[in-house]
């Protein structure tokens, strides 16, 4: 997949082909898994349940400590976690959902507590950010206990076209107008960086766009919001 996205970008950026490439391909490569980091984030378009063990106790859990290989069928190259939408405790063969809470009344409600209590996790909260996050657990594990992660992931680095893709197909067409996006802005033509932005922008909606089901749409991350328009003031129009 690399050398395809490198080809891509190539075209986008020297057409006709000069018999000196323009950009080394070396560059091209670090482009391309900024890129493909950067799209992982906007769209939160790799997902997975990850797994990671309690340990009694231990409060604060690092998301680097998940392990995002668990339970996944069909996703590979997935580097790590950026972000958490829930966690599930596993019971016998099942799993039931706990409550997530804001951090600041999670500090002050759980944390403020010269005297915490032990138990089965009910309720979690995150502090950390983006791939160094964190979050804590109350009550205290009594004993260890697998968590089931709702995760959204960011992709491993491509070094080479063995590498295995995460990124899932229409978000893969974005990858080299960012590319070049960042390519032209190496070179100081901010005007040529503008339009592989605005193509960059226009093949992000079109993946979101196809990726969300038209059936209850709103149910799924990113999709529209239903509700935007009333939120706005905007009112549709009617006849009389």
């Amino acid at each position: 997949m690399l050398n395809t996205y490198i080809a891509q970008t190539q075209r986008l950026l020297q057409n006709p082909v000069p018999s000196t490439p323009l950009y080394a391909t070396s560059d091209l490569t670090a482009y391309i898994n900024t890129a493909r980091g950067q799209i992982a984030g906007e769209a939160q378009c790799i997902r997975t349940i990850g797994q990671i063990p309690t340990v009694v106790d231990q409060r604060p859990y690092a998301f680097s400590a998940i392990d995002v290989t668990f339970a996944t069928v069909g996703i590979h190259g997935i580097q790590g976690v950026l972000s958490i939408d829930n966690i599930l405790t596993g019971i016998g063969t099942g799993m039931q959902w706990f409550r997530s809470r804001p951090w600041p009344w999670f500090l002050l409600y759980k944390l403020n507590n010269a005297n915490p209590q032990e138990g089965p996790p009910s309720e979690w909260a995150q502090i950390g950010q983006g791939a160094s996050g964190v979050f804590y657990l109350d009550p205290l594990p009594d004993s260890v206990y697998t968590l089931y992660v709702d995760s959204v992931c960011y992709p491993v680095a491509l070094v080479d076209d063995t590498t295995a893709e995460a990124l899932p197909y229409l978000w893969t067409d974005a990858v080299p107008y960012f590319a070049a996006y960042m390519a032209y802005m190496s070179s100081q033509r901010t005007q040529d960086a503008d339009a592989m932005y605005s193509k960059f922008k226009e093949f992000m909606a079109r993946a979101r766009a196809a990726a969300t089901p038209e059936v209850l749409a709103p149910n799924y991350s990113q999709g529209p919001d239903p509700v935007a328009a009333n939120r706005l003031g905007i009112r549709s129009g009617g006849g009389q």
